[in-house]
C-alpha cells in the first residue's frame, strides 16, 4: 500500500503589535483604556525599579538569591485579561505578574530573605507560591484547571515557565493532559532565549517552541514577548477560549533575559556583550513608553513624576518588610513542621539560636 499524507495543522502565528520605536498596528490595537493603560506601565517601571532594589540588597547580603526579571516585564500583559477567581502557576520570574495580581513587595523580600512567610497566599488571592523545580508548576495549574472544569466553573489556571521548562518531562506530561481532557489552562512560556547557561539552540531543534503543542492538538502561538500589547492580545484570546470551554492553549513569549539567571550567576562566563546589546533597544519599557508618549498619555514630566512614585513605594515596601522581620516573624518557626520528632542535631542547634534571640532580647531591653 502506498503511504498517504496525515493533514495535521502545523501553523503557527507570530504575533507582534508594537514596533521598537513605539509605532502601533492600528488594526490589532487592543482597546483598553487610558487608566489601565497607565497603570500597566507604572506596574511595569515599579517592578523594574523594586528588582534593582533587590539586587543591591542582595549585594549586600540582606536577602538570598533570586532571579532578576529585567526585560521581561511585559509578562504583566499575560495577567490582565485575568479574574480575581482565576489561577496563576507562576516559576521564580514571575515577580510583575505576581505584583499586578496582588502581591505585596514585601512579601517578595520576606521570601528571598528565607523566611517561609513570604510563601502564604492572602486569603482572596488566587496565586500559587512560586515554583522552584522547573517545570513543576505546570502540572499544578493542570490540576487546578481540571479541578474548574469539574466542578462547572468558567475560571483559568495560568501556567508559567520559561524556555528551559520545555526540556522537562512535566511540561510533556502537562499538556499531553490537557489537549486530552480539554481543561481551561493556558500555558505560557518565557522564552528568554537562555535556561542558565543553555542557549535555546541548545534544547530543541524545533524553530518555534509554540510548535509543541502542535503534538497535543492544542493551539500554538508566538508572541513577541517584549511587546505588552501583542502579549495581551494573544492572551486575551486564549483566555475566552477557556472560558468557552474550548480548552487549552501554548503560548511562546519570546523575550530575553537582560540581566543574570540568578545573583549567584555570571553569564559572561557563556554569552557575550554583542549578544546583549540588540535586546536593549527591545526593551519593554521603553517601547511601551515611546507607545504612550506618542498616544499623549505621557508627557516626559509624567514619565518622571511616576518614576519618583515607584521609587517611593520600594522604598516604604522595604521599610515595611524590615520592621515585619524585626518585630512581627519569630525565627524559631523555622523548627516546627520539617520533622515530626526533630533529631538530636537540630534539637542543638533549635536551643542555641533560641539563647542567641534571648541574649538578644535582653541587650534590647
Amino acid at each position: 500500500m502506498p503511504r498517504k499524507p496525515i493533514d495535521i495543522p502545523c501553523r503557527v502565528d507570530h504575533l507582534s503589535i508594537l514596533s521598537e520605536d513605539g509605532e502601533v498596528d492600528r488594526e490589532m490595537e487592543p482597546e483598553l483604556s487610558e487608566e489601565l493603560l497607565l497603570r500597566m506601565y507604572r506596574t511595569m517601571l515599579l517592578c523594574r525599579r523594586f528588582d534593582e532594589r533587590m539586587l543591591t540588597l542582595q549585594r549586600q547580603g540582606r536577602i538570598g538569591t533570586f532571579a532578576p526579571i529585567k526585560g521581561q516585564e511585559a509578562q504583566i500583559g499575560a495577567v490582565v485579561p485575568l479574574e480575581p477567581e482565576d489561577w496563576i502557576a507562576p516559576s521564580f520570574r514571575e515577580m510583575p505578574a505576581e505584583v499586578w495580581r496582588g502581591k505585596s513587595l514585601e512579601s517578595v523580600l520576606l521570601t528571598y530573605a528565607g523566611y517561609n512567610e513570604g510563601g502564604k497566599i492572602p486569603e482572596g488571592l488566587n496565586n500559587l507560591p512560586i515554583a522552584i523545580p522547573v517545570g513543576s508548576q505546570i502540572l499544578h495549574a493542570v490540576g487546578i484547571a481540571y479541578g474548574m472544569k469539574y466542578r462547572r466553573k468558567r475560571h483559568v489556571a495560568m501556567a508559567f515557565f520559561g524556555d528551559g521548562g520545555t526540556s522537562e518531562g512535566d511540561f510533556h506530561e502537562a499538556l499531553n493532559f490537557a489537549g486530552v481532557f480539554q481543561v481551561p489552562a493556558v500555558f505560557v512560556c518565557q522564552n528568554n532565549q537562555w535556561a542558565i547557561s543553555v542557549p535555546r539552540s541548545r534544547q530543541t531543534r524545533s524553530r518555534t517552541l509554540a510548535q509543541k503543542a502542535v503534538a497535543y492538538e492544542i493551539p500554538g502561538v508566538q508572541v513577541d514577548g517584549n511587546d505588552i500589547l501583542a502579549v495581551y492580545v494573544a492572551v486575551k484570546e486564549a483566555v475566552e477560549r477557556a472560558r468557552a470551554g474550548e480548552g487549552p492553549t501554548f503560548i511562546e513569549n519570546v523575550t530575553y533575559r537582560m540581566s543574570v539567571h540568578t545573583t549567584a550567576d555570571d553569564p559572561k562566563k557563556y554569552r557575550r556583550d554583542e549578544e546583549v546589546e540588540p535586546w536593549i533597544a527591545r526593551d519593554p519599557i521603553t517601547r511601551f513608553e515611546k507607545y504612550l508618549l506618542k498616544k499623549g498619555l505621557l508627557t516626559d514630566q509624567k514619565v518622571a513624576s511616576v518614576d519618583e512614585e515607584v521609587t517611593r513605594e520600594v522604598r516604604e515596601a522595604e521599610q515595611r518588610w524590615a520592621l515585619q522581620v524585626e518585630e512581627g516573624i519569630d525565627p524559631m518557626g523555622m523548627f516546627d513542621h520539617a520533622y515530626e520528632d526533630l533529631p538530636p542535631h537540630i534539637l542543638v542547634q533549635r536551643d542555641e539560636l533560641r539563647r542567641e534571640l534571648e541574649e538578644k532580647s535582653s541587650q534590647r531591653g
